[in-house]
């Protein structure tokens, strides 16, 4: 495992933080803590996979937002809630929107179809990538050092741990997943 961390991690992060992220980020800081990874490079590749996914999403909507939603009617409503938000708090959920678990894809995109100027759009992107990437990727360092205060030395306990972190993200995501199909 260690080997394969070294090997990919960083590249697992910058892919996984495109994708969505908070699961990644949060293993990644854990593995940093282990010292499979450095802390600085955790946190640099999830701000640029962060920064990059977002990107994508605001050029799609930007160019490609009637075509994208006619194929998929289900985030009527997500974008519904996005357009409001976005009103109300323009720059705050650009800054802040990547802690919105479930609107991460979508606010990109509206502000895509919104009248918001690309530049404005990058420099707070990149704000909030940042802060976010610091954030999450610390927080997880920081609940690696936990555990370690806890459990003492974590070497024997480390496996279940990267289990029980992976295990938390993938069961928040299929819940989170299950009520949006319910609400629908």
């Amino acid at each position: 495992m260690e080997t394969f961390i070294q090997q990919y991690g960083y590249l697992a992060i910058l892919v996984g933080t495109f994708l969505e992220g908070e699961t990644v980020l949060i293993l990644a800081g854990f593995a940093a803590h282990r010292g499979y990874l450095e802390l600085p490079w955790v946190i640099a590749a999830g701000f640029v996979g962060t920064l990059c996914g977002d990107q994508f999403f605001f050029i799609l909507g930007r160019w490609r937002s009637r075509d994208f939603l006619a194929r998929r009617p289900k985030w009527k409503t997500r974008i519904a809630r996005a357009e409001q938000m976005l009103a109300r708090f323009r720059v705050a959920l650009i800054l802040l929107f990547r802690f919105l678990y479930g609107l991460r894809s979508v606010v990109p995109f509206v502000i895509g179809m919104s009248n918001i100027p690309p530049a404005q759009f990058v420099l707070l992107n990149a704000v909030g990538a940042a802060l976010w990437a610091v954030a999450v990727g610390t927080g997880g360092y920081l609940f690696g050092n936990a555990l370690e205060v806890f459990f003492g030395n974590l070497r024997r306990h480390e496996l279940r741990a990267f289990v029980v972190i992976a295990g938390i993200g993938i069961l928040v995501w299929i819940i989170h997943f299950y009520r949006n199909r319910k609400r629908k």
